[in-house]
């Protein structure tokens, strides 16, 4: 199969070709395991092959999904893949190996996706770049000096690379939309309990964790999300189901929104000049589409957010270390020392002073879903940075405020939404003159993804994305 003819289609356009009986599984499998052989050495996204069980997997037959024949990367975080090394990119894990698929798997799989192999992240997925001492440094097929963001950027450097089509990325701070962003590609974080983390824990981070897909078409990750959304049993709680199935989202018109958009960030921060020409040029955009757009954003203590975010991050460091250990912190060789840092500040809270941050975060959860009484969807920057340059983010020093700091001056508009529950997508509408991707997030209410899809697949109709190629990426010969 040809460069142009496997790079030309999205993960559903890929299915098609199976369906018509154009190209085999086999073909399209061994089309991406050409290109991680191009690429996986210059920007290290797939740290884990899986090559022999995804041959093993077609030639068993697949299921008649909507991906039928499509080669996927699952992100080595949270999800499980039966006999397949489960590290978290921890050396504390390094040796753990999943007994069964998670229940996500098992639904991509019955999605038709093929399983290929595992992708890169940092260490318990704490850090916005994809840097691991275990597994090493992700780089960012736009420029590889650069980060492709984090924690999904194994999965956002593959896609991007067009080693897959859409590849499974996980969010518990923007792990889905930073790299995204970074990447040049479509991340949507669904609702919270949209998609179920079972079996093996009924809830991420006390909910801010969700896990989904970075695409390069909008239309895969509306089809992706109907095959593996809604429960299971012994969820927690979930999500109200859709109206309609996310793929017809895709031929109905949004209707004119009232879109809010902001270009300065709730925390303060300064947000760098090509930023604000992103969000500046989408508000244009939308405006043009139709909709009514003016500057506005939620009223919210952004700091109360900020703290109580990093308290969650903290403690969920030490349950993370203590999930291996019995409770104590290990031998510090077996983590890095930004997560042994980080976990000696998580376990200085009291249970009673991380309920009453919860509810801390809940309060103020009700003032951001407030704002959006008022409009249907606030546009902000995905970034309040351009993409950093690999090691900005040192995973090698134990100074948390440092780390602290740096990561609240990059991604102050993400993590919002992590805390409320809402969906919100990073959708790559501009370029700087130096050709680095620069994304939008678009936040809806709650349960509202149907909205979001309708209206991100009428910007990429009115600015198409999906012809730009980082110079990392085809196959050599290609060039």
């Amino acid at each position: 199969m040809s460069t142009i003819d496997y790079e030309s289609h999205d993960g559903l356009g890929l299915a098609q070709l199976v369906k018509q009986g154009e190209v085999t599984p086999q073909e399209l499998l061994e089309a991406a395991l050409a290109r991680i052989a191009a690429h996986n050495p210059a920007l290290n996204a797939v740290v884990t092959p899986l090559y022999d069980a995804a041959r093993a997997e077609i030639a068993r037959g697949l299921p008649a999904g909507p991906f039928q024949g499509v080669p996927f990367l699952v992100k080595e975080l949270v999800a499980s893949v039966a006999g397949a090394a489960t590290t978290a990119s921890s050396r504390l894990y390094a040796h753990n190996t999943a007994a069964a698929d998670s229940e996500i798997v098992a639904r991509l799989r019955r999605a038709g996706l093929v399983i290929a192999g595992k992708t890169n992240s940092p260490e318990f997925g704490l850090s916005p770049i994809t840097e691991s001492l275990l597994y090493g440094v992700t780089r960012n097929p736009w420029n590889t000096e650069l980060s492709p963001g984090g924690s999904s950027g194994g999965a956002a450097a593959a896609v991007a690379s067009g080693m897959v089509p859409l590849a499974h990325a996980t969010d518990g701070g923007g792990s889905i939309r930073i790299p995204a962003s970074c990447c040049g590609l479509f991340g949507l974080k669904p609702t919270r309990a949209r998609i179920t983390a079972g079996p093996e824990g009924g809830e991420g981070l006390n909910g801010l964790a969700h896990q989904h897909v970075v695409s390069r078409s909008v239309r895969d990750s509306a089809a992706l999300l109907d095959a593996i959304a809604g429960p299971m049993p012994g969820d927690p709680y979930t999500a109200v189901p859709p109206e309609r199935p996310y793929l017809e989202e895709m031929g109905r018109a949004p209707g004119r929104l009232r879109i809010a958009f902001a270009k300065t960030a709730p925390t303060g921060v300064p947000v760098d000049p090509a930023c604000v020409d992103a969000v500046e040029d989408a508000a244009r955009l939308c405006e043009q589409l139709g909709h009514h757009v003016e500057e506005a954003s939620p009223d919210y203590d952004a700091q109360v957010v900020e703290r109580g975010f990093e308290m969650v991050f903290a403690t969920h460091t030490m349950a993370n270390i203590a999930r291996a250990t019995g409770g104590p912190l290990p031998d510090p060789e077996l983590v890095e020392p930004l997560t042994y840092a980080l976990a000696q500040v998580g376990r200085v809270p009291s249970a009673a002073e991380y309920i009453l941050n919860l509810h801390a975060l809940q309060r103020q959860s009700r003032r951001i879903a407030g704002f959006f009484e008022r409009f249907d969807v606030w546009l902000t920057p995905t970034l309040a940075q351009t993409p950093r340059a690999i090691g900005h983010f040192n995973i090698r020093s134990s100074d948390v405020r440092d780390w602290m700091s740096k990561l609240a001056a990059y991604l102050p508009f993400t993590y919002p939404f992590n805390v409320t529950g809402q969906p919100a997508a990073s959708v790559p509408l501009h370029w700087t003159a130096d050709n680095l991707p620069i994304g939008c997030q678009f936040a809806a209410r709650y349960g509202d993804e149907g909205l979001l899809l309708r209206l991100c697949a009428q910007l990429e109709a009115a600015r198409p994305w999906f012809h730009r190629r980082p110079p990392v990426s085809g196959l050599p010969h290609a060039h």
